[in-house]
């Protein structure tokens, strides 16, 4: 392989994982692009990446499962022949419930893939890149993909928000613990794509729905996951890449609100 520095995103066969993807690569860097069951995405995804320069290699592995992040963390050091020098954790489920309708199976699988997962893989790499040797401070690093709505709370999708509270407080946490090895840092997007039982109209009005009244740009996200990535003076924050929308306050998540007319 060539030296160029790998990033390894979770999620990347479709959707914002596409874009990260995208915009790594014509930055210059590699991507080791993660799956679980789109393989097809994940080859055109890949296809995109070779045509932008960079080198792409598929992982497939189920984030649910308990030893899901040795396992991703493994096949990328054997692929890639080092550990990535960024982890962006994208992947993440997002099922409809509340608080009186959740369940423990529920909890735990939003738990497991939101929460526990992205953190064991940012553990991982700070225990691979330690066994190297005159590793440079701040070179390595970890995004954790978020959601505004842990900014700007509302009931609904209740399991899915509680995984990413935990995952919010713990980018401080985490970097505190593999500093100066390893960067820890957040990204919050806003609504970017159809979601559940959304319709077109639905999204093209609740896009609308922040501080500057339009729809929140992918591609910006993305840059905002590679700026993290590339400025080593970063570590322990989040930035949010929503348009404000964490700034306006709802009763309901903004897809139940647009329907209510609560907005």
């Amino acid at each position: 392989m060539d030296n160029k520095n790998w990033v390894l995103i979770t999620g990347s066969a479709h959707r914002l994982g596409r874009e990260i993807a995208l915009a790594f690569a014509k930055a210059g860097w590699n991507i080791l692009c993660h799956y679980r069951t789109s393989k097809d995405s994940a080859q055109r995804t890949q296809q995109e990446v070779q045509a932008a320069g960079a080198a792409c290699l598929l992982v497939e592995v189920d984030l649910a499962q308990g030893d899901a992040a040795e396992r991703l963390m493994d096949q990328c050091v054997q692929l890639a022949g080092q550990p990535p020098q960024c982890i962006v954790n994208n992947a993440s489920i997002f099922e409809p419930d509340d608080a009186p309708s959740a369940t423990a199976e529920g909890l735990q699988r939003h738990f497991q893939v939101n929460t526990a997962t992205p953190l064991l893989l940012a553990n991982a790499l700070y225990n691979r890149v330690r066994q190297g040797l005159d590793v440079a401070h701040g070179t390595h690093c970890v995004i954790h993909v978020l959601d505004q709505k842990v900014h700007n709370l509302n009931p609904d999708y209740f399991s899915y928000t509680v995984s990413k509270l935990a995952l919010e407080r713990s980018v401080a946490l985490q970097a505190q613990a593999l500093a100066p090895t390893v960067r820890v840092c957040g990204l919050s997007p806003g609504l970017l794509y159809l979601s559940g039982p959304q319709t077109q109209d639905n999204f093209d009005k609740a896009s609308l729905v922040n501080l500057m009244q339009k729809p929140i740009d992918p591609a910006d996200v993305a840059q905002g996951a590679l700026f993290l990535a590339q400025n080593t003076s970063i570590n322990g924050c989040t930035l949010r890449t929503d348009n404000g929308q964490h700034l306006i306050p709802l009763s309901r998540d903004v897809m139940w609100a647009i329907e209510e007319g609560a907005h």
